[in-house]
């Protein structure tokens, strides 16, 4: 790989080197590289660009790493991965994908993740977008993501995208299980005139599931960023969501929360606030020797951490 992918690869996936355990690497659209164990096996899609990652149950303390980087100016791709958890397992799965751009043509990645995570069964997800590159062509990146969690299984996800990122819809639907969890945790942060779409959808299922949803985002200049988030309660269940946002310049932020409960024990809850920086916040860091902008910078910081 070259020294911009390898860049990006850092970025996303914090790879200095290749990983140890499991993975998958790809670059401009091809294989670069791939590793399975005996636990877990990586096998190529014969009907369509992706790949199926299969975990046995039981699996303990193993990771996945399924990193995707474009350095290619122009190309767009689609890319479906199934991940497939036995029961019990309980794994680290580390994604992201990292898109340069120094041309003048639109470079476009679609993820299409799907999760099975079986009975009893753990998972963290970690997943980062990046963006880099000097060239006029946008960087876009539609990430989809489908949770199936069965009796008891949980995942926990975390989603990251802070840099040169020019367009993005995120869309992450769920179905949750009696007794199963599902935690997801997203930092967003636009300029320019960059767009952010955030759409989660999840149906609680089964009696004593749970889902917290939690969006932090900031948006500066001239961006647009926009919040929906659906939870339908279907049993005796927690459901909550959470949007905060810091609005700077003349950018513009918009949530849309729809809570709908239909079982009686459904106890659903939103929480939203949308505002810019406080002015004794910024007061208090510049009687520290701080400028007003290197003041900003540290509470935006702060905020995303």
């Amino acid at each position: 790989m070259d020294v911009i992918q390898q860049s990006l690869l850092e970025q996303v996936a914090g790879l200095h080197e290749i990983p140890a355990g499991a993975y998958n690497i790809r670059a401009n659209g091809q294989m670069a590289a791939r590793n399975t164990t005996a636990n877990i096996d990586i096998i190529t899609k014969e009907d369509r660009s992706g790949i199926d990652i299969r975990i046995r149950p039981g699996t303990k303390s193993e990771s996945v790493h399924i990193p995707v980087v474009l350095s290619q100016s122009g190309l767009k791709e689609s890319v479906y991965n199934d991940f497939f958890i036995g029961e019990d397992a309980d794994v680290t799965i580390i994604a992201g994908c990292g898109i340069h751009n120094g041309g003048d043509s639109a470079s476009e990645h679609s993820g299409i993740h799907r999760f099975f995570v079986e009975k009893n069964a753990k998972v963290k997800y970690v997943e980062k977008h990046y963006g880099s590159g000097d060239g006029n062509g946008e960087r876009i990146m539609n990430p989809t993501t489908e949770i199936h969690l069965a009796q008891g299984a949980s995942l926990e996800m975390d989603t990251v995208q802070i840099k040169g990122i020019d367009s993005t819809r995120r869309i992450t639907k769920a179905e949750v299980a009696q007794g199963a969890s599902l935690i997801i945790r997203e930092k967003i942060m636009t300029h320019g005139r960059q767009y952010a779409e955030t759409d989660f959808q999840v149906d609680m299922n089964g009696d004593d599931s749970s889902v917290n949803l939690i969006s932090r985002s900031v948006a500066k200049e001239h961006s647009r960023q926009l919040f929906k988030s659906q939870i339908i309660g279907n049993g005796k269940c927690q459901g909550h969501s959470e949007c905060d946002a810091i609005i700077m310049d003349e950018a513009s932020v918009s949530a849309v929360p729809e809570l709908t409960a239909n079982n009686i024990d459904a106890n659903l809850i939103h929480e939203a606030a949308i505002g810019k920086i406080a002015g004794e916040q910024l007061m208090k860091l510049m009687t520290l020797g701080l400028t007003e902008k290197e003041a900003e910078e540290q509470i935006v910081n702060g905020f995303l951490k």
